[in-house]
């Protein structure tokens, strides 16, 4: 059939090329934008991995993301436009506005609602607060800040706001309270007076082996205090024994509902912890650190920029060079290989391992991970020796813990407390006891993904290795304390939906399974035999731990709480 010449595209041969458009394709980048960007860049360096950084200063100066600016970035730093969205989209803490979208006003508040917060009004109090404050506040639901023991938590533009009702947060809004509150710690003054950095000095003076170091953190038995429980000490030996260059990587992101124990250390002790990091460089010989902090700190990152100049200033990290990286909201940069993701300036997706990023890490260079708890304690265990380390314990367990409490109990925080303690007695002897009117009904010994026991197997030691049976486990030592007055489908409901909200989307059975099983647990009667059936493909076919543990808090709900199961129906 003859095509109409109307619409022949065809090119006669030696008719020359057809004339192209007179403009360039795509969205084309607004000079006063651009002049926008560059000086808000400054003499930034325009490095890929700098891109979430640079993603910051435009959401904190414009208070948005304009997409005239994203266009900008992009040609700025040399990047596709399509790369830049995907980033700055896939962070909550990032809000596009297209070019025909008005700007969000001003101030942000954002209100806890995991299950800590929901257990103290986090509901309700978000429900008031949209309706007190008005269309010229932003009041939205956010997960975990890590105030869990001064719930409900709240936090005004950058300014986290603790025991948060409607009146309070809105005098603080009144009052501009939107920057964070620093705290009081030990700067590097007070710190090297009571004896801080010797040890590293030591190190670096050539008085300490790699060996001894490696040796004491190995006979103390540590273990990685992230959640995952790897020996410290043979960490160490392993990325040391890759070929270099060589990187570390500290992961300051706990995102699991329930743990603040990392945001206390830094609050309270920042060097301690910056000295741990700086030996573990050392030893692995890295030629750079990464302190990836989560974004719900803001305190602690003032806290941190403050000291690691400080630190650079004394002269005490000559071997390597520390960078200060800022999350944007997003649970799974906790996973070791979604931090790395982050930190060169991509979306936090897990990667596939092996290779595991002992081997090939950050940059694709062998990396040392660890977390701020296990750093914290490198100091302290190869000055006083591993015996000491040892020495504490209970219920044939070695070692200290530091567990983050919240929940029913009279006395919330942080708790240091011998490894094996029973969760029974951690209520008992480090929190006062159970709340007034509240009985002791179940608890999580491991935050969200940690699954969740009944008060009648509260005497299990609280250790890597021994919850496994019960089909739970310790994490982060997460300890959230449940009563008679809660109903464990609503908290299992609770926390399905914060995995639901943080999926990262890169598998299919995390990001459909998680939907699948918000949408039934809303039904009044479970569907029991679908659930288990969904948390069998779950857990054997997603990539990372937070698709493979999601559906524990549902597991012990069908298996212990069976009355809580049935309570709905009969209403």
């Amino acid at each position: 059939m003859r095509s109409s010449s109307q619409h022949d595209r065809r090119i006669h041969p030696g008719s020359g090329r057809r004339r192209g458009p007179d403009h360039p394709k795509g969205r084309q980048v607004d000079p006063g934008a651009l002049d926008e960007v560059r000086g808000l860049l400054g003499e930034r360096e325009r490095r890929h991995d700098l891109l979430i950084e640079h993603l910051h200063l435009l959401q904190d100066h414009f208070g948005c993301l304009h997409a005239r600016h994203l266009v900008a970035l992009a040609e700025e730093m040399r990047l596709a436009l399509a790369e830049v969205y995907e980033v700055a989209s896939f962070y909550a803490h990032f809000d596009i506005v297209m070019d025909d979208e008005a700007a969000p006003p001003p101030v942000t508040v954002r209100v806890c609602d995991s299950l800590s917060c929901a257990l103290t009004g986090g509901e309700r109090l978000l429900e008031d607060l949209r309706a007190q404050l008005g269309e010229e506040v932003r009041v939205v639901r956010a997960p975990c800040m890590g105030g869990c023991d001064k719930a409900p938590m709240v936090a005004i533009g950058h300014a986290l706001h603790e025991h948060a009702s409607t009146d309070n947060v809105a005098a603080a809004v009144t009052a501009g309270e939107t920057h964070p509150h620093v705290p009081a710690y030990p700067a590097l003054d007070a710190y090297r007076g009571a004896g801080g950095y010797k040890l590293l000095q030591a190190c670096l003076g050539g008085k300490k082996p790699v060996e001894d170091i490696i040796k004491a953190l190995e006979d103390s038995g540590l273990r990685g205090l992230g959640g995952a429980g790897f020996p410290t000490g043979r960490k160490w030996r392993f990325v040391r024994q890759e070929p270099g260059p060589r990187l570390m990587a500290v992961n300051a992101d706990e995102g699991e509902p329930g743990t603040f124990k990392d945001r206390y250390f830094l609050e309270t002790d920042p060097h301690r912890f910056l000295e741990g990091t700086l030996i573990g460089a050392w030893a692995a010989e890295a030629e750079a650190v990464y302190i990836y902090l989560r974004d719900e700190y803001p305190q602690c990152h003032e806290i941190l920029a403050r000291e690691i100049a400080a630190i650079e200033t004394a002269g005490l990290a000559p071997h390597t060079k520390i960078h200060l990286r800022r999350g944007a909201g997003a649970y799974i940069c906790g996973e070791e290989s979604a931090m790395l993701e982050s930190i060169e300036g991509r979306r936090g997706l897990p990667r596939h391992k092996p290779p595991f990023p002992s081997q090939v890490g950050l940059f694709g260079r062998p990396t040392l991970i660890n977390n701020v708890e296990t750093l914290f304690w490198v100091r302290d265990i190869v000055e006083k020796g591993p015996a000491w380390f040892t020495g504490q314990g209970r219920n044939g367990r070695q070692g200290l813990r530091t567990f983050s409490v919240s929940g029913r109990v009279k006395q919330p925080g942080v708790k240091l407390a011998p490894a094996g303690i029973t969760a029974r007695q951690l209520i008992d002897e480090f929190c006062g006891g159970m709340a007034a009117g509240h009985s002791f009904k179940g608890y999580l010994p491991g935050g969200a993904s940690g699954g969740i026991l009944p008060a009648s197997l509260a005497d299990i030691p609280l250790d890597f290795g021994t919850l496994e049976g019960e089909g739970c486990f310790i994490g982060s030592a997460a300890v959230v304390v449940l009563s008679d007055k809660d109903d464990m489908k609503t908290v299992a409901l609770n926390l399905l939906r914060f995995f639901e909200d943080e999926s990262c989307g890169q598998c299919t059975p995390c990001r459909v399974g998680t939907e699948k099983a918000v949408a039934l647990m809303n039904e009044p009667r479970w569907d029991e035999d679908l659930l288990a059936e969904l948390t069998r493909v779950m857990s054997d076919a997603s990539i990372c731990g937070l698709g493979q543990a999601a559906m524990n808090p549902v597991k012990m709900v069908m298996k212990h709480f069976r009355n809580d199961l049935t309570s709905g129906e009969r209403a």
